[in-house]
């Protein structure tokens, strides 16, 4: 979009908060927008938000969102750091890495998945992938978060059922930081929420996580996912227009809270499939609509993110290629600063662990694209190519050599070999490729599981706990 048609998105939004409004079930939400100027229709539980209160309250978002690791040295602020990428979410089934076949997920698959993510460095962050079927009564969210932090030392974002769980969470935080003032100095999760229900509809319990959250101080921050067609209009910029409403929504309570909470415009934009009704995130107008997000964010000078590469594709197949590929491609290229493309199929219900390490691939051109043409007289080379001559080679130059590994992105699933040399070894697959290098990781000890002391002091305040292990792969289990 031009900047004149930013502004007009921004315009549209605006006017749609204030003659149309919003409806909001959560009561002490609407207490909370009237005591700060919006205006309330009484016998609806419509809110109208005068331009002059969203305004207001949009100009105290910080300009930048921070992610912090276990581990310090994955530490990440957006957009100073970005493009950084995490695995796709909460998934209900998964692959089998034994069978290949799906199955429902488990606390364990969540520990495996972790100790893979630890280990690939295309992700920056875990977004904890699936569910935990096996959880006991209560520790829902503790089976999820407990095997995630276990096993990865990375930022780890997840979501909570319940405001009690929560609490769950925060004692398993401070018993992992070793004391609760050291987790609130670098608080390494991050909790998400979806307040607004589309079209413009804010429901009573994510909007109550929205609220406590904010109280509490965990970082955390809103998505929206309209789909164009049923929740939001059959064009494009209409669609954008009422995302952007619903965040700007969303984004004032936020900051009525707590003025200058930091948060990020994340979005999961979709257009329905008129055909059949089917829900379609990968289709390319999600990532064209996460460009517009993007723009939108940039407009509000705060950082963007959003699920783009996701697929409907049933395996880590061609469609699952270039549907990942194309919508990520388009909202890099717009300035997305987080994207989520990682390991999930069949519209984010099926976990694949191939799929993973192919989006790691994918994560780590993305990024080299992010980088693009770097500029300086030593990269025009004049010398080089003065002393190389017409005719000559630039391989056996000290000017080459010393980039050998910094120029180039040198793939380890992509096969760049001959057809005859691709035969001769094997004729592997960039699915068994990434499968072998699944294998390779998940058979030996996770490194970056905590200490002993620090386990045994969160199974004893946490009784029936999930084991949490990611354990190593059967030996039975051979290679591609």
């Amino acid at each position: 979009m031009t900047s004149k048609q930013v502004e007009s998105v921004h315009e549209a939004s605006l006017e749609i908060l204030e003659n149309v409004g919003v409806l909001v079930r959560n009561q002490e939400a609407r207490q909370l927008y009237v005591q700060h100027g919006c205006e309330e229709e009484i016998e609806s539980s419509v809110i109208k938000f005068p331009r002059a209160v969203v305004e207001q309250f949009r100009q105290s978002i910080p300009s930048s969102f921070t992610f912090h690791g276990r581990d310090p040295s994955f530490d990440r602020t957006i957009p100073e750091d970005g493009p950084i990428f995490c695995t796709g979410s909460s998934a209900p089934d998964i692959f089998d890495l034994e069978s290949n076949e799906v199955r429902r997920s488990r606390s364990d698959d969540i520990a495996r998945i972790a100790h893979l993510v630890n280990e690939l460095p295309g992700y920056d962050l875990f977004a904890i992938s699936v569910t935990a079927d096996d959880a006991p009564d209560g520790q829902q969210s503790l089976s999820r978060f407990y095997p995630a932090l276990k096993n990865c030392q990375k930022p780890v974002y997840g979501s909570a059922p319940s405001i009690d769980e929560v609490f769950d969470i925060l004692k398993l935080c401070f018993l992992i930081a070793g004391r609760e003032a050291a987790f609130w100095e670098r608080p390494f999760i991050c909790l998400g929420y979806c307040p607004v229900i589309s079209p413009l509809t804010m429901d009573v319990e994510s909007t109550e996580k929205l609220i406590r959250f904010t109280e509490l101080g965990v970082p955390c921050y809103g998505v929206m996912a309209p789909t164009a067609g049923l929740s939001a209009p059959l064009t494009l910029t209409g669609s954008l227009a009422l995302t952007n409403a619903e965040f700007l929504a969303q984004t004032t309570l936020e900051q009525i809270l707590k003025p200058g909470k930091p948060i990020i415009y994340e979005a999961l934009p979709t257009v329905v499939d008129v055909r059949n009704g089917a829900y379609s995130p990968g289709g390319i107008e999600t990532g064209i609509l996460l460009m517009g997000c993007a723009q939108m964010a940039d407009f509000y000078n705060i950082p963007s993110g959003g699920f783009a590469g996701l697929t409907n594709a049933k395996s880590s197949d061609v469609q699952s290629g270039f549907e990942t590929g194309m919508s990520s491609v388009a909202a890099l290229l717009a300035g997305l600063d987080l994207l989520r493309i990682g390991g999930l199929l069949d519209a984010l219900k099926i976990f694949d662990f191939s799929k993973v390490v192919i989006d790691n691939e994918i994560a780590l051109m993305l990024k080299q694209a992010a980088r693009g043409i770097q500029f300086s007289e030593d990269n025009l080379a004049l010398d080089t190519i003065a002393e190389t001559g017409p005719g000559g080679t630039f391989l056996n130059k000290s000017h080459t050599i010393e980039r050998m590994r910094t120029t180039p992105f040198l793939p380890d699933i992509a096969d760049r070999l001959s057809w005859s040399q691709w035969k001769t070894g094997g004729a592997i697959t960039p699915q068994a490729q990434a499968l072998n290098r699944v294998r390779e990781i998940l058979s030996v000890d996770n490194p970056a599981v905590f200490s002993a002391e620090v386990d045994q002091s969160i199974r004893e305040e946490f009784v029936g706990l999930v084991a949490g292990d990611s354990l190593p792969i059967a030996a039975s289990m051979k290679p591609i």
